[in-house]
């Protein structure tokens, strides 16, 4: 059974692609068969793999709109089991062209259906924003990981992310679900990052992740070097964070398989 995981929200800075490729490389790690979708236009989670967009025509963008297959777009990563559909500079367009598009919601979940099998689990990384490309990518996918930053204006992105939560599961996938939500470059030096963990556990309960994400150097090295924290340093505290949050998403998405 493919599991297809959306990585959203809308306040920007939070670790979200770093999240979605780090997950993703750490599922990769135990075993699982993993592709991860570039869905934001900045194109940060393919370059965070090692991947340049002048080297490749393979792209999402295309898949949405009709263009080509998914099976066509897929590219392999250096990390075993694990592959990309890449970001590219059309998918800024997107938004516009699939405002009078004939099933502009299902796009993606109807481009995907054909490779499901192929993947234990298929993970998007979305753009910051409340668009149709995130509305594509929640139609498509069974849950949704919240990351979040420790700080105030952060709890207000979650409650409006919720709600277009909501609304996704009332008129197109009432299966959708938040399978967690994720304190990412947390420092437990501030006051803040406890009172606002505090705050999220109190809300959200079992929801929130055991694991928090450290702020971490080696974490934020990696990208620039093409490759996962995991596969940069295994050792450092933000890749065996990482690789403890993959653990949780797999007993929490494989109970009762």
């Amino acid at each position: 059974m493919t599991r297809i995981i959306a990585f959203s929200n809308q306040k920007g800075g939070v670790g979200k692609t770093t999240t979605a490729i780090n997950i993703g490389a750490s599922l990769a790690a135990i075993k699982r068969r993993v592709l991860l979708i570039d869905l934001d236009s900045q194109g940060n989670a393919g370059t965070g793999l090692g991947f340049l967009r002048s080297k490749h025509k393979q792209n999402i963008y295309d898949v949405i709109m009709g263009n080509s297959s998914a099976a066509d777009n897929i590219l392999s990563t250096a990390v075993p089991n694990m592959h990309i559909i890449p970001s590219c500079t059309a998918l800024a367009g997107a938004e516009v062209e699939l405002l009078d598009s004939e099933n502009r919601e299902f796009r993606l979940r109807d481009a995907l259906a054909p490779i499901l099998e192929y993947y234990d689990y298929i993970l998007i990384d979305c753009p910051p924003a409340l668009g149709y490309l995130t509305i594509n990518a929640l139609v498509a996918s069974d849950s949704v990981i919240i990351p979040m930053q420790c700080e105030f204006f952060s709890l207000e992105g979650i409650q409006q992310l919720v709600g277009t939560i909501k609304v996704v599961q009332q008129k197109w996938n009432p299966k959708l679900g938040i399978l967690g939500v994720l304190l990412t470059m947390y420092d437990r030096r501030y006051g803040q990052t406890r009172e606002v963990e505090n705050d999220v556990r109190r809300v959200f309960g079992d929801t929130v992740f055991k694991t928090v994400v450290p702020r971490n150097v080696r974490v934020s090295e990696a990208p620039s070097h093409g490759k996962p924290a995991l596969f940069y340093d295994f050792n450092s505290t933000g890749a065996q964070a990482y690789l403890r949050v993959a653990t949780e998403v797999v007993n929490r998405t494989e109970q009762g398989d």
